[in-house]
């Protein structure tokens, strides 16, 4: 349980650095501009980097830039299965290593209201609840991925979750763009 948490902190220090040198260089501000032109890939980039805390911003000025010179749905659409791919490559990170990480440190924690909570029947469907509406806000994903993770949801279940809830947020973004 050490080597995974240890391994784990190093993949997420590891990502945060390269978003933070990513958007100090202006080499996603690049990508994200160079795409706009080409709207279906543009679309779809702009999905992926739509589910991360480091990207949701650029990203979310992107989809409602190209939402405002083409269908709306299109690009909800091409946004919501880029945003499905992001969340698929965090969704398997967490489900598979940092829920057993949590459960572990869990198990050593003494018996308080957080485990206790987690065991409570009528509560087990808030966590997923939570995630899922913090997936289809354009907040970013990765809590309610982490949520979601450790409800231990099926990958079936998750697939059609991330692609709709995305999809929605990314629909009500492109409308808001086109209202303005």
């Amino acid at each position: 349980m050490k080597n995974g948490l240890i391994r784990d902190g190093a993949i997420i220090i590891l990502s945060i650095l390269v978003a933070v040198i990513l958007a100090k260089t202006g080499a996603l501000e690049s990508l994200i501009t160079s795409t706009r032109e080409l709207r279906l890939i543009g679309s779809f980039i702009a999905g992926i980097l739509f589910v991360s805390v480091f990207t949701v911003a650029p990203a979310t000025v992107a989809l409602g830039e190209i939402a405002q010179s083409n269908s709306v749905f299109v690009v909800a659409i091409l946004g919501g299965l880029g945003a499905l791919a992001g969340d698929w490559i965090i969704f398997r990170f967490i489900k598979d290593k940092v829920s057993e990480d949590l459960t572990g440190l869990l198990k050593l924690a003494k018996p308080g209201k957080l485990t206790t909570l987690g065991k409570t029947k009528g509560l087990r469907w808030l966590i997923p609840l939570i995630g899922a509406l913090i997936i289809a806000s354009p907040l970013p994903d990765e809590i309610g991925i982490a949520m979601l993770g450790l409800s231990k949801m099926k990958n079936s279940v998750f697939i059609l979750l991330s692609f709709i809830l995305n999809s929605a947020g990314i629909l009500v973004i492109g409308l808001v763009a086109k209202a303005v």
